[in-house]
């Protein structure tokens, strides 16, 4: 892994970007930075000593993505692996690839935790202030700040707070916070969950040396399984070039994403058809409506992907079990359900979901007056109303997150060579007091995570351009042409700054 200078800040320097984040987001970012505004100055902030975010920190056993990596990769880097479903060390190597082909390591600034940043009007730059591991503080000042963070607080994990947790004589452990080097071997394993760490954590442990593993979950979900190899682009790589292969599977893999999505919204009885026949095919005989019919429709939380049939394949070979039912507590030798049936444990993992959290849980203020980002619009599905020269990125729910960071790069670096044509040094979704659009639900999604965290959220409209949307195509049309200079946005020239 890359590791990173920690060498102070000039205070008279001001770096055209600040980036947060060196995770997928961040590195999209930097790539778009450095092919689209080649001579621009940025940094890249992270408080982890090594790069890759979210795949640096989970280290679950299985970890893996749950889209396809011709989605999941970026539009200027082929993912050339043999599996599509790729594992984390795999995805942390292509990042570790990206971040060598565009010399990315000597603009990384690692182990500096991102405390506050404020907007000066006045000389219209970032005060970015970072933390050290051993709590020295150092300011960083850039132009514009780019928040590549993730969604969900690295520091706390959703507590479900079960009772009678301190009487279990076993382990317990969640996923984000897994132990180096936890044996499991021969050990009754309870996952707590049924989402997609649950999915990806039950097959993995029981194929490698647990005794057995139950999945206990509140409510089934929705699965589907596809190969972890695509044919398609095994295929089309013997025959065209590498990048002319990647781009072809992409559109194909994008545009049946939608259409899955679009169709379990439109025709959702059809899809639970469809998806039921799949599960019972795999199962067999060990197939319950119970324990794999959702009391939702598909795609009303995200559907979780089996890759090669590995959890099923798990049930069948008898190394793992679904348990349906609440838990009423937990006791000495495992967990009391509702129902009064008593499952046994060695090891339990709660997977029972993430903390979500909003820009990083970064102090953002504008001129000293703190931002609250639950009282802000989106604009353009990055910026925020009345916040300048400041975006993020939140992903897709219904694709892959990728997807979203590249066509939000694109957009700044063309909204940042927009500001140089017109010598502006600000620029603004204004939105006027008492002007607010009508109000949209930010995400029709009934995951658990996402309603207990929609309240710290940006607010979201009925349409374009006050909107976090959840249609990639239409986005990336939107995005890619709608004029930068829209009469929302405000441009601040820096002459304006030397009047006022």
């Amino acid at each position: 892994m890359n590791m990173a200078t920690n060498m102070p800040e000039p205070a008279g320097d001001c770096l055209d970007m600040i980036i947060v984040g060196a995770g997928i987001s961040g590195i999209g970012m930097a790539v778009h930075m450095t092919r689209e505004c080649p001579g621009k100055s940025f940094a890249i902030l992270d408080r982890r000593e090594r790069l890759g975010g979210t795949w640096d920190l989970f280290r679950y056993p299985g970890i893996r993505s749950d889209s396809d990596m011709h989605t999941l990769g970026f539009s200027f880097k082929p993912w050339t692996h043999e599996k599509s479903i790729a594992d984390g060390p795999s995805i942390l190597e292509y990042l570790d690839e990206i971040t060598a082909e565009y010399g990315l390591a000597e603009k990384m600034r690692l182990g500096r935790k991102v405390v506050s940043a404020d907007w000066d009007g006045k000389t219209a730059r970032w005060c970015v202030t970072t933390e050290a591991a051993d709590g020295s503080r150092q300011q960083v000042y850039g132009r514009f700040l780019f928040l590549g963070s993730g969604y969900y607080d690295y520091d706390e994990a959703y507590d479900a707070g079960f009772a009678g947790r301190d009487t279990f004589r076993g382990t317990v452990i969640h996923p984000q916070f897994w132990p180096n080097d936890f044996d499991y071997s021969g050990k009754k394993v309870v996952v707590i969950g049924s989402g997609a760490t649950a999915v990806t954590l039950v097959p993995a442990m029981a194929h490698s040396g647990a005794g057995h593993v139950t999945m206990l979950q509140r409510t089934p979900t929705w699965m589907v399984s596809r190969p972890a190899r695509d044919g398609i682009n095994k295929t089309l790589r013997r025959f065209l070039p590498e990048k002319l292969a990647y781009s072809l599977t992409r559109a194909k893999n994008i545009f049946l994403q939608d259409l899955m999505f679009k169709r379990a919204r439109n025709q959702p009885e059809k899809v639970k058809d469809f998806l039921s026949a799949q599960l019972r095919e795999h199962l067999g005989d060990n197939y319950s409506a119970a324990d794999f019919t959702p009391p939702y429709d598909p795609w009303d939380q995200r559907l979780c992907l089996v890759p090669d049939a590995d959890f099923f394949r798990a049930i069948n070979e008898g190394k793992a079990s679904v348990v349906t039912g609440r838990i009423e507590r937990f006791d000495e030798t495992g967990i009391v359900l509702e129902s009064g049936d008593h499952i046994d444990a060695d090891v339990i993992v709660t997977a029972t979901g993430l903390k979500m959290t909003f820009a990083g849980k970064i102090a953002v203020s504008v001129d000293g007056e703190p931002v609250e980002f639950s009282k802000r619009f989106f604009y353009r599905n990055c910026m925020f109303s009345n916040v300048p020269n400041m975006a993020g990125v939140f992903g897709y729910l219904n694709a892959s997150w990728t997807l979203r960071v590249d066509i939000v790069a694109e957009y700044i670096t063309r909204l940042l060579r927009q500001m140089d044509k017109y010598g502006a040094v600000a620029a603004t979704p204004a939105m006027a007091p008492g002007s607010e659009p009508e109000e949209d639900d930010i995400f029709d999604f009934s995951a658990g995570y996402i309603q207990r965290g929609k309240d710290t959220m940006p607010r979201n409209a009925a349409s374009l351009p006050w909107r976090l949307n959840q249609d990639y195509r239409r986005d990336r049309q939107d995005m890619r042409q709608a004029p930068i200079d829209d009469g929302v946005l405000q441009f601040t020239r820096a002459r304006e700054l030397v009047d006022a």
